[in-house]
């Protein structure tokens, strides 16, 4: 595996979210189509409680790789957004 990949994970398992986030901004502007980058990000954001700019990441890696595991964090956490407030998503 990419271990600039790595070391991005090893970021946000560690709490060093900001520091993720600008490596994973980076690399997104060298690669716009990198679906595991915006997975990432997504991921990033929900340590965050940021759950519009996770959605938004999600989304992207979606568009990028219908077949992302960012399916699965996406769903979870547009549960979460329509949990705890049905007010700010509106499909």
């Amino acid at each position: 595996m990419n271990s600039y990949i790595e070391n991005i994970k090893k970021l946000i398992s560690n709490n060093e979210i900001e520091e993720a986030i600008q490596a994973l901004l980076l690399e997104l502007k060298a690669d716009p189509n990198n679906d595991e980058a915006y997975f990432l990000l997504g991921n990033a954001y929900c340590k965050l409680n940021d759950w519009q700019q996770a959605l938004n990441a999600y989304g992207q890696a979606l568009s990028i790789n219908p077949q992302s595991p960012a399916r699965i964090a996406h769903d979870r956490v547009l549960e979460i957004f329509n949990f705890y407030n049905k007010d700010i998503y509106n499909p």
